[in-house]
């Protein structure tokens, strides 16, 4: 009995043994037949995992003329494991770098990880690649690995395209597609676009001799995959405006913003002073950002969507606007004016009163305007002056005001349009439309950014509507694309009050008095606004609003030249002269055009 019992267990237990033996000699099989990844794990030291960086995406202007593409650039790359004994003599003066340099990155490279690639020396031209990977196989443990760098063939635009640069930590935290020494959108639509234009990363892995020599695909590619190109932009902007606007702004500080009204997208988007958007690519990148940061013109302020100005006199249209609708006055309202003498608000000059509301207008009548306001906040039409208040502010905050677009547009700003809360907590409850009677002429707490303002251009021409300012009207090549940003945004003010404002901004150009009629465009006829804005730290602002023509807008603009006094001496011609490019192509006013363009009040700015 007992020798029945150890037999049967010595059966069971070769079983099972059996059964372990077969199941390790199919997993080896699996391992080393079947299942390449662990072969290839094992040859890591003579195998080479070179990532494919894709071609970014390239970005056109509107009519399809090329504004930025790539050109080949290549990193060079070290395995610090792999670098044996060497000349580093001869190593340095191969790449121009000097022993300092070459210690301390090595050291960086080694901290990251002693197996693994990291950038040694990042975009090397072409020419330079050629020469230098003649003689790269005399040192183990470095080689090159092909990227792009982007170029623009005008140095325009710089603020609205960005640049590229390379990626931080944060970066890598946030999303796993990134490595260290990748590169990504650092501002502009570069920035907003970025999962667009990057495309996909693709890798390919060659077998290396011990002297770090290429021999080849591994298993002739079977294993490789290929990378896949970042999408194409097709921007609203026009570059030949673009650089037209940049060459008038030359020597100035200030902004022009121009929008299509019936799309909203943006034709141009200047600040000034600018800078040649060639500066921040590749290895010089990070000495001229230090350069323009500390210029002390603050040429890397988008001024066109941060910058904050008091919008003066453009403002008393929209002030009439509202009162209109509330039905606080009707065109036919007089008011009058004692021009100096007046009180709470004196007025500029001395015209005739009493006057109506196009005669206001046309004359920008400070009283007028202050007795417009305060007729609004007193509507016996509200329970009080802080629902009429309100009532105003939420009518602004429909034409765009006091918040951002929050379209393709990075850090813009939203100037300010103070709330009843803060009123309240500034007067603690106690104030009335005296009080606050500077936001009658567009002073006081009211700042509009210079975006904002070509809105505001854009409503008047379409009586009451818009659609939001952007930048990019297509993907090239995505079917599926449809612009966000499309959507008609209506203010709640009645198409028909927009006439009066309309044939008061035509005035502006075709009247006698008009403040911008010297400035009139040939067989076209346009409506604007100047405004001439306090600062109390210099000379006034130079601001302007238009659209032309008057009948069909197709283009709405605002100009603002700080420091330079009135509105019609520098921001009414250098719209007249960007509305006049856009719309047939060259300016005739060769005269005035030079004028603009040869004025330079950064020289006045600076110490002999």
């Amino acid at each position: 009995m007992i020798n029945k019992n150890l037999s049967g267990r010595k059966r069971v237990i070769i079983l099972v043994f059996s059964i372990v033996a077969i199941v390790f000699v199919v997993k080896l099989f699996f391992l080393q037949v079947v299942d390449q990844s662990y072969k290839l794990s094992s040859q890591n030291n003579v195998l080479r995992y070179i990532t494919q960086y894709p071609a970014r995406g390239k970005i056109y202007d509107r009519n399809g003329i090329l504004m930025v593409y790539n050109e080949a650039a290549f990193d060079l790359l070290v395995v610090p494991q792999q670098v044996k004994k060497m000349d580093t003599s001869a190593f340095c003066r191969l790449l121009d770098i000097d022993q300092e340099i070459f210690s301390e990155r090595l050291h960086k490279a080694k901290s990251y990880s002693r197996y693994r690639p990291s950038v040694f020396l990042e975009q090397i031209t072409k020419e330079d690649y050629g020469y230098i990977a003649e003689k790269l196989y005399q040192f183990p443990g470095f080689y090159f690995q092909a990227r792009t760098l982007r170029h623009y063939p005008q140095p325009i635009a710089a603020h609205v395209l960005g640049d590229v640069g390379e990626v931080n930590r944060a970066n890598i935290d946030k999303d796993s597609y990134y490595k260290t020494g990748d590169y990504i959108g650092k501002s502009g639509i570069e920035r907003f676009y970025e999962k667009d234009m990057r495309g996909h990363k693709g890798l390919k892995i060659v077998m290396v001799d011990v002297y770090n020599r290429e021999k080849g695909s591994f298993q002739d590619g079977r294993y490789d995959t290929m990378p896949v190109s970042g999408s194409d932009l097709i921007m609203g902007l026009d570059a030949e405006l673009q650089a037209y606007g940049e060459a008038l702004m030359q020597g100035k500080t200030g902004s022009v913003v121009a929008i299509e009204p019936a799309t909203g997208e943006i034709l141009s988007l200047i600040t000034s002073p600018s800078f040649d958007p060639n500066l921040l690519v590749g290895r010089i990148r990070g000495e001229n950002y230090n350069k323009l940061q500390h210029d002390s013109l603050k040429p890397l302020i988008n001024r066109a969507i941060s910058g904050s100005y008091p919008p003066g006199s453009t403002f008393k249209m929209v002030n009439a606007l509202v009162a209109l609708q509330s039905g606080a006055i009707t065109e036919n309202t007089r008011f009058s004016c004692q021009g100096k003498l007046s009180r709470p608000i004196r007025c500029t000059h001395d015209h005739n009163s009493p006057l109506a509301l196009l005669e206001a207008m046309e004359n920008s009548c400070n009283p007028y305007f202050w007795n417009t306001f305060r007729s609004t906040l007193n509507n016996p039409k509200f329970p009080n002056h802080k629902d009429a208040y309100d009532f105003w502010f939420k009518l602004l905050g429909n034409m765009g005001l006091g918040h951002p677009f929050n379209t393709d547009i990075p850090f813009e700003l939203s100037g300010n349009i103070p709330s009843r809360d803060y009123y309240d907590k500034l007067y603690r409850g106690s104030w009335n439309a005296l009080t606050v009677r500077s936001l009658s002429i567009g002073q006081g707490e009211i700042l509009l950014t210079p975006l904002q303002l070509a809105n505001l251009a854009a409503i008047f021409s379409n009586q009451g509507f818009y659609y939001p300012p952007h930048l990019i009207r297509a993907i090239k090549n995505d079917t599926s694309y449809h612009s966000p940003f499309t959507e008609k945004i209506e203010t709640g003010i009645d198409a028909k009050h927009f006439e009066i404002v309309k044939q008061s901004m035509l005035d502006v150009f075709e009247g006698d008095h008009g403040t911008a009629r010297y400035y009139k465009i040939d067989s076209i006829r346009a409506a604007g606004k100047t405004g001439t804005v306090q600062n109390p730290h210099g000379e006034d602002h130079s601001m302007f609003i238009a659209f032309a023509p008057y009948d069909e807008p197709q283009i709405a603009i605002a100009v603002v030249v700080e420091n330079a006094g009135y509105g019609s001496t520098w921001a009414a011609p250098i719209a007249s002269l960007m509305m006049e490019k856009y719309l047939k192509g060259c300016s005739t006013r060769k005269a005035l055009e030079k004028r603009m363009m040869e004025a330079n009040f950064h020289q006045k700015t600076k110490k002999p």
